[in-house]
């Protein structure tokens, strides 16, 4: 059953994090057809029924708490920021709680072509990261990781201007996983403070599992 509050998530500069809907299967399609999207993403969507497995994947996350999927949009012209319509996506962001007993849990995204190089990505981050410290406080979430290719100096940049400082790299797992992967790590303001000194540093050395899809 989906405990969890579906309405919007408002963000920086008129961006509203919303759930995926059965008339953004077009729109997610037509994202998919990018090449960057081919070559960063573990996970492909392809035609109709691939793209509608891939919302029905989402609304099980929802369901099941283990997946918590947002389409990216802004607000539309002349509508209050939280509320009337919204635009067509302009990428997704996700929090995976595959263990809600877990004190980490993982983010990642994506974003459409047309939506490079205005900030979204950094400005979803910043709205899901404070929505997932505030959503599962009281479950214990104290530190979320960002995970990615080395060679993805984009995505790099991205999690450090949202606070995800860089704490290890994870080696290359061919042939799925070519090259070595960076894994970024922000924790909660409280768990921050509240952490012995001593153990603050080593924090950012803890476990954690390869980069699913998106």
């Amino acid at each position: 059953m989906d405990h969890h509050d579906g309405s919007v998530v408002p963000g920086p500069g008129g961006l509203r994090l919303r759930r995926w809907r059965e008339e953004d299967l077009s729109a997610l399609l037509e994202a998919y057809e990018d090449p960057a999207m081919r070559r960063w993403l573990a996970t492909q969507v392809s035609g109709a029924d691939g793209a509608a497995a891939w919302l029905a994947a989402q609304r099980r996350g929802w369901a099941t708490g283990t997946r918590f999927a947002f389409a990216v949009t802004e607000a539309v012209p002349g509508t209050r920021q939280g509320g009337g319509r919204d635009g067509a996506p302009l990428g997704n962001i996700v929090l995976k709680r595959p263990d809600p007993r877990n004190d980490c849990s993982e983010v990642g995204y994506w974003t459409t072509a047309a939506a490079r190089g205005r900030g979204v990505a950094s400005r979803a981050l910043a709205a899901l990261t404070d929505w997932a410290f505030t959503e599962f406080a009281e479950q214990g979430l104290t530190r979320l990781e960002l995970m990615h290719q080395v060679d993805n100096g984009a995505s790099c940049r991205v999690a450090e201007k949202c606070g995800y400082a860089l704490a290890r790299v994870i080696p290359a797992l061919p042939p799925d996983y070519p090259l070595d992967g960076h894994v970024h790590v922000r924790e909660a303001p409280t768990a921050a403070l509240s952490r012995p000194a001593g153990r603050r540093a080593e924090a950012a050395g803890t476990g954690g599992g390869r980069a699913s899809g998106r």
